[in-house]
């Protein structure tokens, strides 16, 4: 998957046109991936847009019980004529909203009784970002799938997780300051 929209329609969930390129992989239910997606863009006001690129890849874990279909409706989402701000309009209302989407101790709880399309719903309601249609192009498994591959290719296991220019950099955590990510990426 390169930075062009997919056959899909999805848009790469890209931030930043600089050279030096910053992967996060984040699961969309996690409170830790929640920290660092909130950090993004202090990340790049601090250390310039035209200086580093910043990309989302998708860890989808299943102890997270809705996590794949979260993960294709944040894809669905991109698909949308404003792209990638749909589908990160979608990810920060999830974010917000976390008990809407997960099980109580990974196993319990109301949303035991969910379905996908109560789920698609409830992010409708949360973000404003409609992606029940979306949800059914089927060119979306291709981009699910290369999400799953990428992750599995480059050894990442937990969420989140930081790539710089091809590393894995596990000097980065969701707790560090944007200021000692900069530090660690080598932009500070």
């Amino acid at each position: 998957m390169d930075d062009s929209r997919s056959a899909s329609g999805a848009d790469p969930l890209v931030w930043g046109s600089g050279p030096k390129v910053v992967e996060m992989f984040l699961e969309p239910t996690c409170p830790f991936s929640a920290r660092a997606f909130g950090k993004i863009d202090d990340l790049i006001a601090l250390v310039g847009a035209d200086r580093i690129t910043v990309k989302i890849r998708f860890v989808s874990q299943p102890w997270h019980m809705f996590s794949g279909v979260i993960v294709r409706a944040i894809l669905a989402a991109s698909t949308s004529k404003k792209g990638k701000e749909d589908a990160r309009t979608v990810m920060a209302a999830i974010y917000a909203n976390r008990d809407e989407f997960e099980f109580e101790d990974h196993r319990a709880g109301p949303n035991l009784d969910s379905t996908p399309t109560d789920i698609l719903e409830r992010i409708k309601t949360l973000s404003g970002v409609d992606v029940a249609e979306a949800f059914q192009i089927s060119a979306l498994q291709a981009d699910v799938k290369w999400h799953t591959k990428y992750v599995r290719q480059n050894g990442v296991h937990v969420s989140p997780s930081f790539q710089v220019d091809g590393l894995i950099a596990n000097q980065m955590s969701s707790g560090d300051t944007v200021e000692e990510w900069a530090n660690a990426i080598g932009l500070r």
